[in-house]
């Protein structure tokens, strides 16, 4: 259909269309979530198709349309550039929406969410297009979108201690991975906020969290051969992980809150995360170890709560 009908459909109440099947209209906003022109996914396919996921329309439907979704996550899979990163981007928020609601209404089976958290994974640390912005195109924020998905599947109730472990040491590999981009469109904050998200599940202890900090604050440290450093630094990788430690810290001081869109994050959200004392003083080391010459040594007493 032509952009005038889909916006005659936005300009009437983003109601489902009666002149054609529902699932036409979706087939069509599904591909439309790849289109380079920004005016068709990002304000006629994703709004219309969250519209419709808020609505219920598609709680019968729910695990066909993530699976009808998904293989967008593998749309041109190491290719850096082009424009296919924003099919690959935009169905990794998709598929955060499609959990938001499952987390939401407990419409899905395990097997179906563990499922598309395999997928999720493996893309994410296999991505190579880090751009936020591209001029015509406007977002791809692959990277962010990612943390938007991991951070949907850290809320889910299929996912346990073993999972979740397993979604901090991707958002670990997704940091610390050699890069040429430096991340500059909050990219950062998300990912802590898809961390943050995790903590609050309260299903991991400080001696799975800390050594997950320590391998991080390891990338902060430049490799040297003979006292002398192998090449620039930081690196963008170094810069994109002391960034990342930074604004988890202060997610971590200030505290974050939940989606005003997701019922389930009013309860998940309501206290601050277990162990969060600790896991401050464990970030700041990593922190400090960055440039020792620069911050006082601390002890390791607690901060006022």
């Amino acid at each position: 259909m032509s952009e005038a009908y889909w916006q005659s459909v936005m300009q009437t109440g983003k109601h489902v269309p009666v002149d054609r099947s529902l699932d036409e209209s979706t087939v069509e906003l599904v591909e439309m979530l790849g289109h380079p022109n920004p005016r068709m996914r990002e304000e006629i396919a994703y709004p219309l198709l969250t519209t419709w996921l808020s609505q219920g329309v598609y709680d019968d439907l729910l695990a066909g349309l993530g699976d009808g979704i998904a293989p967008g996550l593998r749309y041109g899979l190491g290719h850096d550039g082009d424009v296919s990163v924003i099919r690959r981007s935009y169905s990794a928020l998709m598929l955060a929406e499609i959990l938001g609601r499952d987390n939401d209404e407990h419409l899905m089976s395990a097997d179906t969410v563990l499922g598309w958290g395999d997928l999720a994974t493996s893309w994410y640390v296999r991505e190579q297009d880090h751009r936020g912005w591209i001029p015509e195109q406007g977002w791809a924020h692959a990277i962010a979108h990612g943390a938007d998905l991991l951070a949907a599947l850290a809320r889910s109730r299929h996912f346990g201690r073993l999972e979740l472990t397993v979604l901090l040491d991707v958002i670990a590999d997704r940091v610390l991975t050699p890069t040429a981009y430096v991340w500059r469109h909050g990219e950062d904050d998300r990912l802590a906020y898809a961390v943050m998200t995790l903590l609050h599940r309260n299903a991991l202890d400080t001696g799975i969290v800390e050594p997950w900090l320590a391998r991080l604050g390891d990338g902060l440290r430049p490799p040297r051969t003979r006292g002398h450093l192998d090449a620039e630094w930081p690196s963008p990788a170094a810069g994109n992980t002391s960034a990342f430690l930074r604004a988890l810290h202060l997610q971590l001081a200030l505290g974050v809150q939940g989606r005003a869109d997701l019922r389930s994050d009013d309860e998940l959200f309501a206290e601050q995360p277990a162990h969060r004392a600790d896991l401050l003083l464990a970030v700041l080391d990593q922190i400090r170890g960055e440039s020792p010459w620069l911050y006082r040594p601390t002890s390791r007493a607690r901060p006022v709560e």
